[in-house]
């Protein structure tokens, strides 16, 4: 007998409208149609439940654009989760709680299995469980079902995988708290049985879902058959032929097809699909485009269908007038592509939604927008940990239980949230100042000692800065140690450190750390961690580290008061809800475009067929269904890029399918058709390319020279820097006449200058013992010393053990040497200062002598090489630094030592095995080296003489302190030196 309330239908009052429609506007439009007419108060008699809170909003919109009417009750049908039915069944379990619970039991399984999993995908593992037990409550199944699974003849992985599952057994039964998707198909059971008994007596309508989990598909049943139910499907394929239909049955062949979830709400009504009915009038945009789609996406095999059915489809160039397919030659141009046309969309008065899974993309296309000062709406907001609380939050997590280095200190005491009570001018301008002085003393992990060090000697002008720096030594003393502790204190002290720097010194509670949208949210996912904390158990720092970035990449933060009403972003889901003059597809490329499956660490997919949970093809055909939806609309762009950062892209599945369709049907105008589209496609990509020209090319720069005045020239060098002027003069005239220094490296890192430094005072502290080399406890004594200097002067345990060793292993040879060595002289000045001058040059050449020994015949000097010492010819070349200070001791330029004969020079190696390497003192002797150096700095003091860049470094792959500065890039070592007059 035909319903009174919905007589067009059939038994099974189900409903659809077809791709294309705004399915907001046609399902307001059926509603009216069908109670408005029946008095005020029969609309406000209609429930109807809708799947997202987006699509209740925009129903209310559709509304109100009128006429005035009562409205009816909108619902969503999550929210059946949290009906009262009864006291025997309570509200459900919060998500967190449960997934910090099965933390626990994660944990345990990684101990047991550590093959399984780092411990750092801890919480990882147990979201993906918790959302494995979603899926099995949803769709009704139990752990029994998943014990019954046969995997005799699959890897020990799985069967593991099934015994740990069984852990989560407890969970399933009568007695315990039922998690959401559980209480959600309770209540729809419940629901259903009442309905049986007490059917209900006004219209009940589930419209916008497509049925894709279990709980909601026997909602869709069972409202069906009601005799004042309905259910309207979105984006139905009313162009599919009926044998098509049928071939949908089989869920393994045919999951990620878009009409297949359809397929199946049909056959659990007996229903085939020429007898769904429209639920209102509305007409598709472009119905020649709906029905180009639709043979584009027949199941496989595909071929024989084009060529029987492409024919009847008419002239294709009407199904494709609206569609724009552009291709670009990498992300960047894609999203500067997309930024244009959305800025012209906005100059057109016309809305226009960019929908697209791919955030990076969504981000880079904001991005482009700021050129104009255009905002997005953006439904889906940034990820907590990339806004500014979600930041500091982050930074003063990874200094917990760790040494914080300098990069950690100043990261936390630079970030915008920092000392943001009051005063934030004064602690910036402190800050900038610790970093400098933390550059220059190297300290690898800043202590109370060392920052109170720093307010002493640097405080003499800041009365504030001892208190200042009190503030950040109380701040690091919160920090705790690695030990295991229950969730609740790792919080608790997280939070307080992050109060206490985002407060200041002397200042009640957290400065800006909570204002905002982005604090506030922060406070929740703070203040719901804590309510559930209980629920995890005590926990490594590690693992707590992992689960606080896991929760907080939870949560979404959006401002909606901030975006521009016609520049919308939306993601694939909610592109349905909200229509739009031009719909901007973007990033059609496999992989992102449908997103390749996740893993699945405990079923596979013949497991998960057989136990009758969801494949993950669902993912795929709810992607496929979205993307067929979306490419009905007026005005559509398909985009992507041919290349990714690395490597050429794969067209999405649809688009090559909707591609080779339209090249297959020449007669039909589909290869015209397709050119067109890509000509509009290339006609903006060549409009944004454009946009990224310079009008004027910008020449490159010459090889420089400078010649500033002779009274800013220096006059005063190193023995090390008579090398840099030979080779690489410009680092000179940076260094010394602009006086520009390059910054010391914010974190010390175990490198070749730190090495030597640290292996010179090694053998300055071994020979300042006196101990001959021959004594046999000299070797004992040598590597003593080392140790005593390492444990002082290297902080890293790892490389101060290599450099042990690298000098236990020549220690039998250093002896052997210094034995030789002190022969013929004995060690009187170690790390010795010295000074000499050119009277008539008014030059002064410094140098510091690692050693210089005193025998009978007159001075030998050495100095220590942790690399290679230069070869003899580099000597008298370039490397003069030995030679020089020969010349300045026969000076008496060594005032400790006076004036004297040089009997030798020698670079000792240890590098290796150890190598000694004499200075060619006898072929250029101490007078001839100083004639040279004389004539070098004359000749550096003529007018015309310029500073040039790189002029004989050692190897083209050298790199200067200067290279930015000198512009190295733009011009190469073929260009001429080109003297320009500076100062």
């Amino acid at each position: 007998m035909p319903s009174e309330t919905f007589p067009d239908a059939g038994a099974a009052h189900l409903y659809a409208l077809p791709c294309g429609v705004d399915f907001a506007e046609g399902l307001v439009a059926g509603l009216r149609a069908r109670f408005g007419a029946q008095g005020p108060e029969a609309m406000a008699r209609v429930t109807v439940y809708l799947g997202t809170n987006r699509m209740r909003r925009r129903v209310r919109e559709v509304f109100d654009t009128g006429p005035a009417t009562l409205l009816p009750r909108l619902r969503l049908i999550t929210e059946l989760a949290l009906d009262p039915l009864g006291p025997d069944l309570p509200l459900p379990v919060a998500p967190l709680r449960r997934r910090l619970e099965l933390t626990q039991l994660v944990s345990r399984l990684v101990d047991a299995q550590p093959d399984l999993a780092p411990r750092a995908a801890v919480y990882d593992l147990a979201d993906s469980l918790a959302g494995l037990m979603d899926e099995m409550q949803g769709e009704g199944v139990s752990p029994d079902d998943l014990s019954a699974l046969d995997v005799s003849d699959l890897s020990g992985h799985w069967a593991r995988s099934l015994q740990f599952l069984h852990i989560v057994t407890h969970w399933f039964g009568p007695d315990a708290a039922p998690d959401r998707e559980a209480r959600q198909r309770i209540s729809v059971e419940r629901l259903i049985e009442g309905w049986e008994t007490t059917p209900p007596t006004d219209p009940v309508i589930v419209a916008g879902s497509t049925g894709s989990r279990g709980a909601t598909a026997l909602l869709l049943q069972a409202v069906a058959r009601q005799d004042k139910g309905a259910v309207v499907l979105p984006g139905v394929d009313m162009d599919q032929p009926q044998e098509v239909w049928e071939r949908l049955d089989e869920a393994l062949a045919a999951e990620d097809h878009p009409q297949f979830r359809f397929r199946r709400i049909l056959r659990m009504l007996d229903m085939e699909a020429e007898e769904l009915r429209l639920w209102h009038d509305t007409p598709a945009p472009s119905p020649a485009r709906n029905r180009l789609v639709s043979l584009s996406l027949r199941p496989a095999p595909v071929t024989d269908q084009w060529r029987e059915e492409g024919p009847g489809l008419g002239d294709l160039g009407p199904a494709t007038e609206g569609m724009t397919l552009l291709e670009a030659p990498s992300p960047r141009m894609e999203a500067e592509t997309i930024a244009l046309r959305m800025r012209a969309a906005v100059d057109e008065g016309k809305t226009v939604a960019l929908v697209t899974p791919d955030r990076m993309l969504t981000r880079q296309v904001s991005a482009a927008l700021d050129r104009w000062n255009l905002v997005a709406d953006d439904s889906a907001g940034v990820p907590l940990p990339l806004t500014p609380p979600g930041r500091f939050l982050r930074l003063a997590g990874e200094v917990m239980g760790e040494r914080p280095g300098p990069a950690a200190i100043l990261s936390l005491l630079k970030h915008p949230l920092c000392h943001s009570g009051r005063e934030r001018g004064p602690h910036l301008l402190r800050t900038r100042e610790l970093e400098l002085w933390l550059r220059r003393e190297g300290a690898a992990y800043p202590d109370d000692a060392v920052l109170r060090r720093w307010a002493e000697k640097t405080g003499t002008r800041d009365p504030g800065r001892m208190g200042w720096a009190d503030w950040v030594c109380e701040a690091l003393d919160l920090v705790p140690n690695g030990a295991e502790k229950p969730l609740s204190e790792h919080l608790a002290c997280h939070l307080k450190l992050a109060e206490c720097l985002a407060a200041g010194p002397g200042i009640e509670g957290a400065g800006g750390l909570w204002d905002e949208a982005a604090g506030r949210a922060a406070w929740q996912a703070c203040d719901g961690l804590a309510e559930h904390a209980e629920a995890a158990g005590a926990m490594p720092l590690r693992d707590y580290r992992s689960l606080f970035l896991g929760v907080m990449r939870r949560v979404e933060v959006r401002n909606p008061d901030i975006g521009h009403p016609q520049v919308l972003i939306r993601g694939t889901l909610e592109a349905r809800v909200q229509g739009a003059d031009l719909t901007i597809l973007a990033s059609m490329n496999e992989g992102s475009w449908p997103e390749a499956p996740p893993a699945d660490p405990w079923l596979n997919r013949r497991m998960r067929a057989q136990a009758g949970l969801l494949l993950p093809e669902r993912r795929i055909g709810l992607s496929a269904h979205d993307y067929q939806q979306a490419v009905a609309v007026r005005e559509v762009w398909i985009t992507r890029s041919t290349r990714s950062a690395d490597s050429e892209t794969v067209p999405s599945r649809w688009i090559n399918r909707l591609t080779n369709l339209l090249d297959g049907l020449p007669e039909q105008g589909g290869r015209q058709a397709l050119a067109a589209m890509r000509a509009r496609g290339a006609d903006w990509l060549a409009r944004a390319t454009a946009l990224s020209v310079p009008e004027a090319r910008v020449p490159p720069a010459r090889r420089p020279s400078p010649r500033p005045p002779l009274a800013a020239r220096p006059d005063r060098l190193s023995v090390t820097a008579i090398r840099t002027l030979i080779r690489d003069p410009y680092a000179i005239y940076a260094r010394h006449v602009l006086r520009l220094r390059c910054l010391d490296p914010l974190t010390p890192s175990p490198d070749a200058a730190l090495r030597g430094t640290v292996l010179h005072k090694v053998f300055e502290e071994f020979l300042k013992e006196g101990l001959a080399p021959s004594d046999p406890i000299a070797k004992a004594r040598l590597l003593a010393v080392t140790e005593r200097v390492l444990e002082a002067e290297c902080p890293w345990p790892t490389v101060r053990r290599l450099w042990i060793a690298r000098i236990a292993r020549i220690s039998d040879w250093f002896l052997t040497t210094e034995a030789a060595r002190q022969k013929l002289a004995t060690p009187r000045h170690l790390e010795i200062d010295g000074a000499a001058t050119i009277e008539d040059l008014n030059f002064t050449l410094t140098a510091q002598a690692d050693r210089i020994d005193v025998g009978d015949d007159g001075f030998r000097i050495y100095d220590y090489k942790t690399g290679s010492p230069p070869t003899g010819p580099q000597q008298k070349n370039f490397e003069k630094q030995l030679l020089l200070e020969a010349a300045m001791a026969e000076r008496g330029g060594f005032e400790k030592a006076g004036p004297g004969r040089v009997a030798g020079a020698a670079y000792i190696g240890l590098a290796g095995s150890g190598r000694v390497v004499e200075a060619p003192l006898d072929e250029i002797p101490p007078d001839m080296v100083w004639a040279q150096l004389r004539e070098l700095i004359a000749r550096w003091q003529e007018r015309d003489r310029g500073y040039s860049a790189r002029m004989a470094l050692m190897s083209d792959k050298d790199r200067s302190d200067y290279d930015h500065l000198s512009r190295f890039g733009e011009w190469d070592f073929s260009a001429e030196a080109e003297g320009e007059e500076v100062g």
